[in-house]
């Protein structure tokens, strides 16, 4: 059983509880708050309180929740585009389209569903069954390279390594408008929408530190050929800095305007390098990968004018 508690703040106050929960437990639908509250896993001090209930200041809300049980995770024979693979660890260029690991709703199909296949039980643990191996994730409509650690030994050092911000990644997208500055350097927290949660958004509150430089590589017509660099790794990264300078990426469903460019099934974004020590060897090692068709032919397309 696990339990969290929620101080309530004076800019919270007056929020029915499921919503206030819902915005504040990730991975946590307001349909399961619901749940929870009406099985008296929700109180203040000792009182279970109802979801039509509202916060007030500076109270304690606590939630106890199961948990969660054992789920069996099938090993499928995926084709992986394996681009480096020794006995500590792997680097895969994911295909847009792909989820990295499973999640409630959706466990087969996924980038750790073909690594469990490939790799038999050498993956590492460290982030638990529903994702061994995984040391960092790319979005579902994200393509590009992602390193996958088979030791646990492995999994610490490169995770080391990210948190020092040692670690190269670096992203190929295609933004709207026109960037005035061949480079500039977005530094914004990020943390979750207050209103919407399946987004991220820049905020002060419960957020934490966020860093993007940005690189110009062409122009074309109302739109920008960009190179991220990511100093730090949060989640959407890249697209919610690119939204708030008023850059959404092309493509982006999320984060960009209401008419999506459908071509491109997903944000036009592709995790194009990845740099890092060897956690054993101590070798520096670094791989890159082209784009994926679709967006190198909206790429083309524009380069001839024709966006």
């Amino acid at each position: 059983m696990n339990r969290l508690e929620f101080t309530v703040a004076a800019d919270d106050s007056g929020v029915r509880i499921d919503k206030f929960l819902a915005d504040r437990i990730e991975g946590l639908s307001r349909s399961a708050v619901t749940r929870l509250i009406d099985d008296g896993k929700v109180t203040v001090g000792d009182k279970p309180l109802k979801k039509k209930d509202k916060t007030v200041a500076d109270r304690t809300i606590t939630v106890l929740i199961d948990d969660p049980q054992p789920v069996d995770i099938v090993p499928e024979n995926i084709p992986l585009d394996i681009v480096y693979e020794d006995e500590h660890l792997l680097v895969v260029n994911k295909p847009k389209g792909m989820v990295v690991h499973p999640a409630p709703g959706n466990y087969s199909g996924t980038l750790v569903n073909a690594l469990m296949y490939h790799c038999g039980g050498d993956l590492s643990g460290i982030n638990g069954e529903l994702r061994p191996g995984i040391v960092h994730r790319i979005d579902k409509n994200t393509s590009g390279l992602l390193s996958v650690a088979k030791s646990d030994i492995a999994h610490a050092g490169l995770s080391d390594q990210i948190k020092a911000h040692s670690f190269t990644r670096e992203y190929l997208a295609i933004c709207y408008g026109n960037l005035k500055e061949d480079e500039r350097t977005v530094d914004a927290p990020i943390g979750r929408h207050k209103i919407d949660r399946k987004k991220m958004c820049v905020t002060q509150l419960n957020s934490k530190p966020a860093v993007t430089h940005i690189k110009v590589l062409e122009r074309y017509s109302g739109f920008t050929y960009i190179r991220c660099r990511l100093e730090t790794g949060r989640t959407h990264q890249i697209r919610v800095h690119m939204a708030y300078i008023g850059h959404p990426l092309a493509g982006d469903d999320v984060y960009g305007p209401s008419k999506v460019i459908t071509e491109l099934h997903g944000q036009c974004l592709h995790a194009y390098k990845l740099g890092f020590i060897h956690p054993v060897t101590g070798e520096y090692l670094e791989f890159t990968a082209e784009p994926p068709e679709s967006f190198v032919r909206f790429r083309d397309k524009l380069r001839r004018g024709m966006g």
